[in-house]
């Protein structure tokens, strides 16, 4: 690569955590000074960015087509927070006319770094609760990128909100599509998708043998799956033309809703199991609080081959948490399983961080049941390939 630009590197203390950034463009035939112009007004304004620490625009030296840009970042939360925000998108629309494709956006957490003087030094990785997995950062832009669960499986979900009072359309809409080619290729296939929906807020979660990214690609080229997404189009909050790669992109983007966590018992399951979803009502900047606290009580939960919760994803985007749990008995049968809660301390701490109203107790077994019917989300449809 042929560096372009560079600004200089500040220093940080080596207790911080910190994100570099990597997005892969191709720039359209003519556009390469367009773009480096583009470039060069947009780096100033996003070095004014709480958070920003440093960004390259590199050049291929085998095709003048391929760009890279790289920017370093104080932590992945508040890059998630400018990059999702309406002003990012505002942002970054003069460079649309000037790209002609995105290949991948990838993010890193920064572990350790040589100086020019050949010194190391260890970055201290995110901290999560003692006993829970590690995954990668949250909200991939582009071709998604997820860690397999204990069990081998992807899993990952997609949410978006509809206009009020459309609710029962689209539901229809969403169940009576003809299911997708299971297969992808001989490494890659659809293992099961399951759709959910609380209010106009909806959530489809899909599991995955192989590449996640694969998959969707797979999944988005199919006509019956394509005539889906332009039938609830009118009915989206937040308008999204699917022809337009760019638009698409960004809108897949901001749906992301990665798992946090995999919790997948080890023992084989007999029986028919209850799938079921909560949609948990976060205050403002809880979100990693409460999928910590949930994904906490899924490890213990799971590893109890009598126990009533068989497997639990529990999905976060910002203040978007979302818990699929698989029970082995119907979710009113036990409602602290149904909702992760342990016991009196955990559901405590989660009515601080919850908005459960002047009435809600999760430590009472009312308080329970009254949650669960509240926040239980309404299944649409769960399909499953048929040699999973």
């Amino acid at each position: 690569m042929t560096t372009l630009s560079e600004p200089p590197a500040r220093q940080h203390s080596p207790s911080e955590t910190r994100l570099r950034v990597v997005l892969m463009l191709e720039i359209q035939d003519g556009a390469q000074q367009r773009f480096m112009d583009v470039y060069e007004k947009l780096r100033h304004q996003v070095a004014t960015v709480p958070g920003h620490v440093s960004d390259q625009l590199c050049q291929s030296i085998n095709d003048p087509r391929q760009w890279l840009i790289t920017s370093e970042w104080e932590d992945q939360e508040t890059f998630l927070a400018w990059v999702d925000s309406p002003a990012h998108r505002e942002m970054v629309k003069p460079m649309h006319g000037c790209v002609s494709d995105t290949f991948r956006s990838l993010r890193y957490t920064i572990l350790r770094e040589t100086s020019a003087a050949g010194a190391t030094g260890s970055r201290a990785p995110l901290e999560v609760p003692a006993g829970l997995p590690r995954t990668a950062p949250a909200g991939q832009a582009g071709p998604p990128k997820a860690d397999p669960g204990p069990d081998g499986v992807v899993r990952h979900a997609l949410t978006f909100t509809v206009k009020p009072g459309s609710e029962p359309e689209v539901a229809r809409i969403l169940s009576g599509y003809a299911s997708p080619r299971a297969e992808v290729d001989g490494a890659t296939r659809l293992r099961r998708t399951s759709l959910f929906m609380h209010g106009n807020r909806v959530v489809r979660a899909v599991e995955v043998i192989g590449s996640l990214g694969d998959a969707l690609r797979h999944v988005a080229l199919q006509p019956e799956v394509r005539a889906v997404e332009e039938a609830i189009n009118p009915y989206l909050e937040e308008a999204r033309q699917l022809g337009d790669p760019q638009a698409a992109r960004a809108f897949f983007a901001r749906a992301a809703l990665p798992a946090a966590n995999q919790a997948v018992g080890g023992s084989p399951v007999s029986g028919r199991l209850h799938r079921h979803a909560v949609l948990y009502p976060v205050k403002p900047g809880n979100g990693k609080v409460v999928t910590d606290l949930l994904a906490e009580y899924d490890v213990l939960a799971t590893a109890d081959p009598t126990g009533p919760v068989a497997a639990s994803t529990v999905f976060h985007r910002e203040d978007v948490v979302v818990r699929l749990v698989d029970l082995r008995l119907p979710p009113e049968a036990d409602p602290a399983a149904a909702l992760g809660v342990a016991g009196e301390r955990e559901a405590t701490l989660l009515g601080r961080l919850l908005d459960l109203g002047p009435e809600g107790d999760l430590r009472t077994d009312a308080g329970l049941r009254a949650f669960l019917a509240a926040r239980s989300m309404n299944p649409v449809t769960d399909r499953t390939s048929q040699d999973s």
